[in-house]
C-alpha cells in the first residue's frame, strides 16, 4: 500500500505526461492512504485528503531549509535573466570560442563535465555554474539543453558523494559516528570511494558519450529534433547581441566564491559543516545584486527596466518552483506514510549473506528514486546496515557504499529530487524532458552497479 502514490506518480508522469498533474494525484493518494490508516472511512478521507494536500504545501514552507530552496530557485531566474538580457552570456561564448576553450561541441562538453566534477563543495553550485557557464555555449554548437542537463546532473551528486570533503561527508560521518565500529569511520569513508560504483559508473558513462558524441534513446531523439530544428523547448540563449563578458563574468564569481565563504561562515570556521540551503540561497542574492548594480552603474538598464527583468527571469522559472514544492510535499508524506521503511524492511529479511550489498543498493536506490531524497534514504539506511556489520561481520566499506550509491541514483534521477530539478532549472530544459532523456542511462548505470555488488559481495564475504 505504501508504494501506491510512487505508482500513481510514474502512471500519470507516463500517460498523461505532466508532471504537476502526477505529483498532485501522488500526493493526494498519500495524503488519502494516511487518513485510511487513521481510522477515516473512505468517504471521510476523499473529502478531507483536497485538504490535507493543501495543508501538506503550507507544511513545506515551515521548513527553512525547504522555504531557501524554494527562494534561491527564483532568484536563479532572476540571475540568469539579468546575465542574457544584458548581452553578457554572447559576450562570454564569443570570448570562450575566440580564445581557443571551447571551439567545437566536444570541448564545450568537456568545459561542463570538468566545470562540474571541480565544484564538489554542494551539488546545486555545481550544476548551477556548469549550467549557467554552458547554457550558451550549447546554443551555439546546436547541443540540445536536455544533453546539458545530462552533464551537470551527472557531475553533481555523483561527484560529491565522492570527493566527501562536503556537507555530504560530515552528513555521513554523523550518522556513522554513533556505532562501535572496528575501524575509523573515516577510514570507511576513504574506503567506499573504489567501491561506489553507482557513481563511478555515471561519471565514466557522461564522460563516454561527451568523447564519442554517442547517444542512444530518448537523447538521441532530442539531439536530433534540436538539429533539425524540430525542438519546440529550444529557447535560444545567445539571441542578445554580445556586450561586455562581465556582465556575466563578475555575478559568476560572485556566486561561487560567496558560497564557499558562506559554507565556512555558516559552519564556524568548518566548511564542511557549513549549511547549503542557506549558503546557496545567500550567494545567489548576491550575486543578483552585482548583477543588478554592475547594469545599473553602466546605465546599460534604468532601475524599472532591471526590476522588470529579474521579474520575467522568476516568473520563466514558476513552473519548475511548483513543481519542487509539490516534490517536496510528497517527500514528506511518503516519510510519514514509511514507504522508505517499508522498503528498507525487505532487505532485512534472511538471505545469503553475499547477497546483502547488492540487496541494500536495491532498496537505496528505490528509496531515493520513490522519496527523492539521497540523505532521507542514508538515514534510513545506515541504521539498518551497520548493525548488519557488527552482527554479521561483514565489510563497513562494502555495505556503506551500496548505501551511498544506492541514495545517489534517486538524488540524480528522480523526477521528485531536488537536485534533478535545479539541473534542469540550470540547463534551461523541461525537467520531463531532462528526467526522460537522463532515465536510460540512470538505469544502465544502476544495473552495471548491481552486478558489481553481486560480485563484490561473493569476492569478499
Amino acid at each position: 500500500m505504501t508504494l501506491i502514490p510512487a505508482l500513481v506518480a510514474l502512471v500519470v508522469v507516463l500517460w498523461k505526461k505532466e508532471v504537476i498533474v502526477a505529483l498532485l494525484l501522488s500526493l493526494f493518494s498519500a495524503e488519502l492512504l494516511l487518513l485510511l490508516k487513521s481510522g477515516h472511512n473512505v468517504v471521510e478521507a476523499s473529502t478531507l485528503g483536497g485538504l490535507n494536500v493543501l495543508e501538506s504545501i503550507v507544511l513545506v514552507m515551515t521548513d527553512a531549509g525547504n522555504a531557501r530552496l524554494l527562494l534561491f530557485a527564483l532568484l536563479v531566474g532572476a540571475l540568469m535573466a539579468f546575465m542574457r538580457y544584458s548581452g553578457g552570456v554572447s559576450a562570454l561564448v564569443n570570448l570562450l570560442i575566440r580564445k581557443g576553450i571551447a571551439k567545437n561541441a566536444r570541448q564545450t562538453r568537456l568545459l561542463t563535465f570538468f566545470t562540474g566534477v571541480a565544484i564538489f563543495i554542494e551539488s546545486n553550485l555545481s550544476v548551477l555554474t556548469a549550467g549557467i557557464l554552458s547554457r550558451g555555449l550549447f546554443d551555439k554548437f546546436k547541443l540540445s539543453r536536455a544533453e546539458l542537463a545530462y552533464i551537470i546532473d551527472s557531475t553533481s551528486a555523483p561527484i560529491c558523494i565522492l570527493i566527501l570533503l562536503n556537507g555530504w561527508g560530515a552528513y555521513i560521518l554523523g550518522l556513522l559516528g554513533t556505532y562501535q565500529l572496528a575501524e575509523n569511520p573515516i577510514s570507511i569513508l576513504v574506503q567506499t570511494i573504489p567501491l561506489n560504483f553507482y557513481p563511478l559508473f555515471t561519471l565514466a558513462l557522461v564522460l563516454f558519450t561527451i568523447v564519442t558524441g554517442r547517444h542512444f534513446g530518448p537523447m538521441l531523439l532530442a539531439n536530433q529534433q534540436l538539429q533539425l530544428g524540430s525542438n519546440s523547448n529550444f529557447t535560444p540563449e545567445i539571441d542578445i547581441p554580445a556586450s561586455k563578458t562581465r556582465y556575466m563574468l563578475l555575478p559568476l564569481l560572485t556566486m561561487i566564491v560567496s558560497m564557499v565563504g558562506f559554507m565556512y561562515w555558516t559552519g564556524n570556521g568548518d566548511l564542511s559543516a557549513g549549511s547549503g540551503s542557506k549558503s546557496v540561497l545567500y550567494s545567489t542574492t548576491l550575486a543578483c545584486l552585482v548583477a543588478y548594480l554592475l547594469l545599473a552603474w553602466d546605465k546599460h538598464f534604468n532601475h524599472q527596466q532591471l526590476v522588470d527583468i529579474g521579474y520575467k527571469g522568476m516568473s520563466e522559472l514558476l513552473g519548475l518552483v511548483t513543481i519542487l514544492l509539490l516534490a517536496m510535499a510528497l517527500g514528506a508524506s511518503l516519510k510519514t506514510l514509511g514507504t522508505g521503511t517499508y522498503i528498507s524492511g525487505l532487505v532485512a529479511n534472511s538471505m545469503p549473506l553475499f547477497l546483502i550489498p547488492a540487496a541494500i543498493f536495491l532498496a537505496g536506490a528505490l528509496i531515493s528514486f520513490t522519496t527523492g531524497t539521497s540523505w532521507g534514504t542514508f538515514a534510513i539506511l545506515i541504521p539498518i546496515g551497520m548493525p548488519l556489520v557488527i552482527d554479521l561481520n561483514l565489510p563497513p566499506a562494502l555495505i556503506l557504499a551500496a548505501i551511498l550509491g544506492g541514495g545517489v541514483f534517486g538524488d540524480h534521477c528522480s523526477p521528485i529530487s531536488d537536485t534533478t530539478a535545479v539541473s534542469a532549472v540550470a540547463a534551461g530544459c523541461d525537467l520531463l524532458d531532462h528526467v526522460k532523456t537522463q532515465l536510460p542511462y540512470a538505469l544502465f548505470c544502476a544495473v552495471l552497479s548491481f552486478i558489481a555488488y553481486l560480485l563484490m559481495g561473493w569476492w569478499m564475504i
